[in-house]
């Protein structure tokens, strides 16, 4: 019994040790962090710039005379990547939240529709599943409230969510018109709602964030002489968006 006693007291003594060292370790490891940006926090308003990867398609609501029709099958629409920039302006409303405008944002999106048809046309050399590219260059206005973490050494996480308004700037072109697809209009309205992480360095501050958007406004002109338009009734965007923010 005396020999299990001193072994196991020296075990305790051997574990305090360790609990010792580790304890002085993680305080001197918190001493060595040097906070960038320090003062960055006391700033009511600064500014940013971001460069955007984006990954658009519709949401299709079918005509209630689809089911009436005998050329077209299905519709279908599938993402595809774009791109953008924008800029950011963001005030402090508290340690915890604040308003970011983002403005100007220029987006480059593309989204596509396939059509599989009952009876393809073969004088207009038409198959029988047929993909059509809708472009978009979208200048928008999202403005966002944001809700911020504890910043930790130099690293925060946030949260955020609000509204955009967007313009198409090719809603009317040319190419989308000689497609005899479908015509868009020129405005849309949503909501928009993301998480990101800061990462603190001596000149910037870097942000990856990713978004999810959602389009609230039927964005298809119908017109009901165009087999490829006349089974759709609505169009609705829908959006993901990832960024790399820099801010100072």
């Amino acid at each position: 019994m005396y020999y299990l006693l001193r072994q196991k007291k020296s075990q305790l003594i051997r574990l305090a040790y360790v609990l010792t060292l580790l304890t002085a370790c993680s305080r001197s490891w918190a001493q060595e962090i040097e906070l960038n940006l320090p003062n960055h926090d006391d700033k009511k308003y600064f500014l940013g710039i971001a460069l955007i990867y984006n990954t658009s398609r519709f949401n299709v609501t079918h005509h209630p005379s689809f089911l009436q029709q005998d050329s077209i099958q299905s519709i279908e629409s599938q993402g595809a990547g774009g791109f953008g920039l924008a800029g950011m302006h963001t005030y402090r409303l508290s340690p915890r939240f604040e308003v970011r405008a983002i403005f100007p944002q220029l987006l480059f999106s593309y989204k596509n529709l396939t059509y599989t048809l009952k009876t393809p046309d073969l004088a207009k050399e038409e198959a029988k599943v047929m993909t059509k590219r809708v472009e978009s260059i979208l200048v928008g206005v999202p403005i966002h409230l944001k809700f911020r973490s504890d910043r930790i050494g130099n690293f925060r996480v946030y949260m955020f969510g609000g509204a955009k308004f967007e313009y198409d700037l090719a809603s009317n072109s040319t190419a989308r018109r000689a497609e005899g697809l479908v015509k868009l209009s020129k405005y849309d309205f949503g909501v928009e709602a993301g998480i990101g992480f800061s990462f603190y360095f001596p000149v910037f501050i870097l942000s990856p964030e990713i978004k999810f958007s959602n389009g609230l406004m039927n964005t298809h002109s119908r017109d009901q002489n165009l087999k490829f338009s006349n089974t759709i009734d609505k169009l609705n965007s829908k959006m993901i968006l990832f960024s790399l923010i820099f801010e100072g």
